[in-house]
């Protein structure tokens, strides 16, 4: 497995573009299956997740041809309806492909999901939803099989705010017979820009940006050419990564209202930022205070940023309290931080970041994809020789990352195993 061999402390400056954001590409690329016409997709990070869906994609039956940061897809001959366990366990997103398959095709066998290893996040949810728009579910030997004749539209409620829950039945409830109310759906910047994208493909969806979405089916939906948001994580990744190491940063092609609660948090700990449209500049020189948030979903501080937080956060004078209550766990970094000289207490749910501290080099190990992000930026401000081991995580969700931050000032090695 590949590591990145990080020698610190260094001070970021510069300027660095955002990608696409990957939790929006990949339910984008999972509508693909909703139509026979061609879908172009802008704006495509170059990361692990997308290139996964890109290969499940291809195993059913589509033609993905990839120019730059512009994805073609096209149906050839669907031939397979199953995301089969090898590339599903990589990745939780590919769960996406059970409702447009089920409801264009009217069967759909996809392995139960993988991914990071931050708590249990069953799938009972997008199950129950579909069951309730008439299919039939069945749970074989590790796959879910999921049959009908037709979905017809239901009036369904989450129990809880489930992103990829509400962007499954979304794109099934699209083409079912009848009208679909989701009440309790998500309001992620990610389904807006998904519910955008069926709607240019002919879909019949309003409600969007609120917790209840009324889809009325139609018959067939045609090709589209969508841009990608910005990656709202990304952002706040390299915002924190400027933060730590004191540097000046413009972050471009952003979507600043997209994090405004992450804006919010690093403001109150002292962060100076200029907020645009579509750019943010960061000054990192003054001192770091002490912050207190809670996980909570959108438009809450996300749980994907409160890794990056607290390694920021074991640089601030004073004890920061960090509440999570979207998993249960996701605080798997903090041992790592620790080896850095961090000093956490973990008590359930709820983080104490006490700081500042020195960070001093070590050899690390990444369990998940917004943890790897974290140990990254905490061996940006740390003193030596830092190994981060398992930086898979880290290429499934980030793009070239140590290119980037190279570019920046820091001094960052890829070591291939």
């Amino acid at each position: 497995m590949d590591h990145f061999r990080i020698v610190g402390p260094c001070r970021l400056v510069g300027r660095i573009r955002i990608s696409g954001a990957k939790n929006a590409a990949l339910p984008a690329m999972a509508a693909v299956l909703l139509t026979e016409d061609e879908v172009q997709l802008q704006n495509m990070p170059a990361v692990w997740d997308v290139e996964t869906m890109g290969r499940i994609l291809d195993i059913i039956g589509y033609d993905v041809a990839r120019e730059g940061d512009v994805a073609r897809f096209r149906q050839r001959r669907v031939q397979d309806l199953c995301a089969p366990y090898d590339l599903v366990r990589t990745m939780r997103a590919s769960i996406l492909c059970l409702g447009p398959l089920v409801s264009r095709f009217g069967y759909a066998k996809v392995s139960l999901p993988g991914g990071c290893a931050i708590g249990a996040r069953p799938v009972n949810l997008h199950l129950a939803g579909l069951e309730r728009m008439g299919a039939e579910i069945e749970v074989e030997h590790g796959y879910i099989i999921a049959r009908c004749r037709r979905l017809c539209g239901a009036d369904y409620t989450f129990e809880k705010v489930t992103v990829t829950g509400t962007e499954n039945l979304m794109m099934a409830a699209a083409l079912a017979d009848g009208r679909t109310t989701l009440h309790n759906s998500a309001v992620e910047p990610e389904v807006t820009d998904l519910g955008e994208m069926l709607r240019c493909m002919g879909a019949r969806i309003e409600g969007l940006g609120t917790r209840q979405l009324v889809i009325d089916g139609v018959k067939s939906l045609h090709g589209c050419c969508h841009p990608i948001i910005p990656d709202r994580i990304t952002t706040g990744t390299y915002l924190v990564a400027g933060a730590i190491t004191r540097g000046e940063l413009v972050i471009e092609n952003c979507r600043p209202s997209h994090l405004q609660a992450v804006l919010d948090i690093l403001a109150a700990a002292g962060v100076r930022m200029e907020v645009m449209e579509d750019r943010i500049t960061l000054t990192g020189n003054g001192p770091l205070r002490p912050v207190t948030f809670t996980t909570s979903p959108y438009p809450g501080f996300p749980t994907d940023m409160q890794a990056q937080l607290m390694s920021l956060m074991t640089q601030a004078d004073g004890t920061s309290c960090i509440r999570e209550s979207i998993f249960e766990n996701r605080f798997l970094h903090a041992m790592e931080l620790d080896r850095m000289g961090a000093k956490i207490r973990i008590d359930g749910n709820t983080a104490l970041v006490y700081g500042p501290r020195p960070l001093q080099g070590a050899t690390v190990t990444a369990s998940d994809l917004r943890a790897s992000a974290s140990l990254v930026l905490a061996a940006l401000a740390a003193k030596g020789e830092t190994i981060v081991r398992r930086i898979y995580h880290l290429d499934r969700g980030y793009e070239r990352m140590e290119e980037k931050l190279n570019a920046l000032g820091a001094t960052i090695e890829r070591i291939r195993a």
